[in-house]
């Protein structure tokens, strides 16, 4: 799986900085707060684990399963809610923990719901912002690392469903997938 990776972009050394930076931003920012940080599944995973550790605050936990990329390596821009949350956010302060905000079609999408079910303030921090990818305008509050207009696997991102075990992001070859895509 590591040959499939034409170029490493953040290491396991850089992440664990990135969490570190924002877990200290966040528990600053919410200081006498008590957020709900909510994953959105399957590639929040390695960075909410790590992440929710360096946040020095009583912080619940939630999950919603929501997706707008349907088996290909580019958005479908229709997204799809899988799983939804199990507890209320009314007046609540809600953080969404995400891998990559790219498009910007699911997290525009998923503020605007949680917003109109009534919570009290919706903020995202990501692990990477891919901004030359999005086709709304969104800015993340905390963005661990920008990034260029590559297709990115590991660490919770996916080609397929595979990859996110790697301890690592990297650039994964077009290779793997023009040959899939044009087959």
């Amino acid at each position: 799986m590591h040959k499939d990776i034409s170029e490493i972009l953040v290491s396991e050394k850089e992440i664990q900085i990135i969490c570190d930076k924002l877990g200290k931003q966040i528990t600053h920012d919410y200081k006498d707060k008590s957020p709900i940080l909510v994953g959105l599944l399957k590639g929040c995973m390695p960075f909410m684990s790590d992440l929710s550790k360096k946040i020095e605050l009583k912080v619940d936990i939630a999950y919603m399963s929501v997706s707008s990329y349907h088996g290909g390596i580019s958005s479908s821009g229709d997204v799809k809610i899988k799983m939804d949350l199990d507890i209320p956010i009314t007046n609540r302060n809600v953080i969404i923990v995400e891998d990559i905000v790219d498009t910007g079609n699911t997290i525009v999408t998923i503020v605007e719901l949680l917003m109109h079910r009534g919570a009290k303030s919706v903020e995202i921090v990501t692990l990477l912002d891919k901004p030359e990818g999005r086709l709304k305008p969104y800015v993340p509050k905390y963005v661990g690392r920008t990034i260029p207009k590559e297709f990115v696997v590991g660490y919770g991102l996916d080609y397929d469903e595979y990859y996110r075990n790697l301890p690592y992001v990297g650039i994964l070859n077009p290779k793997v997938y023009t040959k899939k895509e044009s087959a």
